[in-house]
């Protein structure tokens, strides 16, 4: 059982600290009360939409009054969408080379300065040097 979310343990919880906060006597009206007042919230909604509605001369859902849905479903067309949408997509495409070139020349960077990434050259030493064996930090013969 799946309710707004809740599953039946939560309800089960959510009801028996409705009884401790309301008793047992006060629960049906606090209930009743909770009730009318989410009836009287979704008209509001209804009543604001079919307002909204009337005065933009479309019809609205409660959906749409999402500010990025109203004006994509009733205010622009989908050519007016691409037109508003064409230069900003450019704008991150570019960016996103620009910021991708950079980490790859950053990576290089880090491999190119990495001594144990380098090749060993001719003149220098034969062969890559060892990690230092871990240092103590107290003398063991002392404790």
């Amino acid at each position: 059982m799946d309710f707004f979310g809740i599953n039946g343990w939560e309800m089960i919880v959510l009801l028996l600290l409705a009884m401790f906060i309301f008793g047992p006597d006060r629960l049906p009206k606090a209930i009743s009360d909770g009730v009318r007042m989410a009836r009287n919230l979704i008209q509001m909604a209804r009543n604001a939409t079919d307002d909204l509605g009337r005065e933009l001369g479309t019809d609205i859902a409660l959906e749409d009054l999402n500010p990025k849905a109203l004006l994509r479903k009733h205010l622009l067309s989908e050519e007016d969408e691409r037109a508003l949408r064409a230069p900003i997509e450019e704008l991150y495409h570019g960016v996103r080379r620009d910021i991708t070139g950079a980490k790859d020349d950053l990576n290089k960077s880090v491999r190119d300065l990495d001594p144990r990434t380098k090749a060993v050259s001719a003149g220098g030493p034969t062969e890559q040097p060892k990690p230092r064996a871990a240092v103590e930090l107290y003398d063991s013969d002392a404790t």
